[in-house]
């Protein structure tokens, strides 16, 4: 893979992460799922949280992707692994805890 692939894998993953979890946000206020159950509250979000977690989980085996070693080529990878992981923790946590479907 090259030094570019591997450099964008972060942000790649942020922006397909944060389009599931707007899709399911929108899916689940259409379908109607915020009054159904689910192993934890409702199924609106628990759906939000398992794609959210499920991403998380993923960012961090990106880590393995980061080359042993000083060099510019690890810095620019592992800038962008901590770019995806941090944009995913803070643009996506607060839809996933505190949104609700607004009438």
């Amino acid at each position: 893979m090259g030094l570019l692939a591997r450099a964008l894998a972060g942000p790649t993953l942020w922006a397909v992460l944060f389009s599931l979890v707007y899709a399911l946000h929108g899916m689940g206020c259409n379908l109607g799922w915020t009054g159904r159950p689910a192993p934890i509250g409702d199924l609106h979000h628990f759906a939000m949280w398992v794609a959210w977690g499920t991403g998380i989980v993923l960012h961090l085996a990106l880590f393995r992707l980061i080359p042993a070693g000083p060099g510019h080529q690890c810095r620019i990878i592992a800038s962008g692994v901590w770019i995806g992981l941090v944009a995913s923790v803070f643009t996506l946590f607060p839809v996933i805890a505190i949104s609700t479907c607004g009438g």
